[in-house]
């Protein structure tokens, strides 16, 4: 990839499913894009046949879009950056990447999860890592399936970022005909929104697996947004953010759709697949709830927040409870008003 002028360049770290969608929403919306890989044979190929068939299969993307498995090469000069690697693994990419970042970049978090150990969430392991001001680091949340927006059809998301400018101006390279930002300053509700859904999507996932209906989907929807509500709320999120794109909308989307990798996961553990042959069938793709489902639970445990939802998938997926069980548990909790 040859590096030209910086100005209107951005790089999406992560050629994934997710970074992929966004790198090819920028292109869209007029600026370059230097999209890093972290396999060379998938680097090659965005560049040879303008597709990315491991992760977004069947979607062209515009010439706008330039892919390196170069970090150096992709974040050179550049002052917009967003990541877009699993949860996870953001910590150990980010500590490689630290001394290529730009002075005063805006660093974008993607990520959907709160990381094991520390239970931070990913804005905290950016400023943590990095040492940047938390005012330069943004988050991205929302009902964001990213075949879907690849495909172009309408959505919307929210920009959670403490300096208003910087939301504003991201704001404006995302917005797409089809993609419509809105901005916020609470980073702490967009995060806890993002990280809590998939683990619910999981158990509706599970629920659907063993054969249950739309009355139980709609029941834990809306018992999993009481509990990541009562999460937020503790950690000084607005009730208002949880129940707008980045709660109610992203848990929506999440829990509903076949196209969700954490719920189509789910099915497969309510369908008796074990973690392992669940995880082979999806490809060997990281599905964030899987691990999330502990780190919120121990998060949620610290605030002296209930969670039952969160703690039976933590149950299921890390302590053999079967689906079935956790059906029965959940069902045998003792009655309270709503």
């Amino acid at each position: 990839m040859r590096v030209v002028g910086t100005e209107g360049t951005v790089a999406v770290m992560g050629a994934g499913a997710w970074g992929t969608a966004l790198a090819k929403v920028l292109a869209d919306g007029g600026s370059r894009v230097r999209l890093w890989a972290r396999r060379n044979d998938v680097a090659a190929q965005i560049n040879e046949t303008r597709h990315n068939a491991d992760y977004l299969p069947g979607v062209p993307l515009p010439s706008g879009v330039q892919a390196t498995a170069d970090p150096a090469e992709a974040l050179d000069g550049l002052t917009t950056v967003l990541l877009a690697v699993p949860a996870q693994s953001l910590r150990a990419n980010l500590e490689t990447w630290t001394g290529l970042l730009a002075d005063g970049a805006t660093l974008v978090s993607l990520a959907k999860g709160i990381e094991l150990g520390t239970l931070m969430r990913m804005s905290q392991v950016i400023v943590q890592v990095t040492a940047v001001d938390p005012s330069q680091v943004a988050v991205l949340s929302g009902p964001n399936l990213a075949a879907e927006i690849a495909a172009g059809q309408p959505a919307a998301t929210v920009i959670a970022c403490p300096d208003s400018g910087r939301a504003v101006a991201l704001q404006r390279m995302l917005n797409v005909g089809y993609f419509r930002p809105y901005t916020n300053a609470d980073v702490v509700g967009t995060e806890i929104g993002g990280a809590c859904k998939n683990v619910i999507a999981l158990a509706c996932g599970m629920a659907a697996g063993v054969g249950l209906g739309e009355n139980t989907a709609a029941a834990i929807i809306t018992r999993g947004l009481a509990e990541i509500s009562r999460l937020g709320v503790a950690l000084g999120a607005k009730e208002t953010t949880l129940a707008g794109l980045a709660g109610v909308g992203d848990l929506v989307a999440t829990c509903s759709s076949p196209q969700s990798r954490n719920r189509s996961f789910g099915e497969l553990l309510g369908r008796g697949e074990t973690i392992e042959s669940a995880t082979k069938a999806k490809g060997g793709h990281v599905v964030e709830g899987v691990a999330s489902c502990q780190s919120v639970l121990a998060l949620a445990s610290s605030y002296d927040v209930e969670m039952p939802l969160t703690d039976a998938v933590e149950r299921v997926c890390h302590q053999g409870l079967s689906v079935h069980e956790a059906v029965a548990r959940l069902l045998g909790r003792r009655t309270k008003p709503e």
